[in-house]
């Protein structure tokens, strides 16, 4: 009987399917491939909400809509610092210009930003 509790461990252990070893460059590439898409998303949903608030300005949308309201305050802040950089006399002109700026630097910026990270992530795609 003893016999059978000594050999019972040895058979279980080699019956154990071993686990296959962990590609951490692959899962590297994958993790910056994955921030560097995001960051291209969060930049194309930015310009989106800019060249929204500029249909809705030079359609003269209703500014006590709910949704142009909402546009607008978000475009506010992704203007940064674009929002009053030309100063024509023509409001539409205005906006048009200066919240057309602020789009093209977010999808300029998050296109570098998204490249950057994925040559740092070793992918190359």
């Amino acid at each position: 009987m003893g016999e059978h509790a000594e050999q019972a461990p040895d058979t279980e252990t080699e019956s154990r399917p071993k686990r296959a070893e962990v590609d951490w460059r692959r899962t590297r590439e994958q993790v910056f491939s994955f921030v560097a898409t995001l960051v291209r998303w969060v930049g194309l949903i930015f310009a989106a909400i800019l060249v929204l608030h500029v249909i809705f300005v030079v359609g003269e949308a209703n500014s006590d809509n709910g949704i142009v309201s909402f546009v607008r305050s978000w475009a506010d802040g992704l203007s940064i610092g674009f929002k009053d950089l030309f100063t024509p006399s023509d409001a539409k002109l205005r906006v048009l210009v200066n919240y057309g700026i602020a789009a093209i630097f977010w999808l300029v910026v998050s296109g570098i930003v998204a490249k950057i990270l994925r040559r740092v992530g070793g992918s190359s795609s």
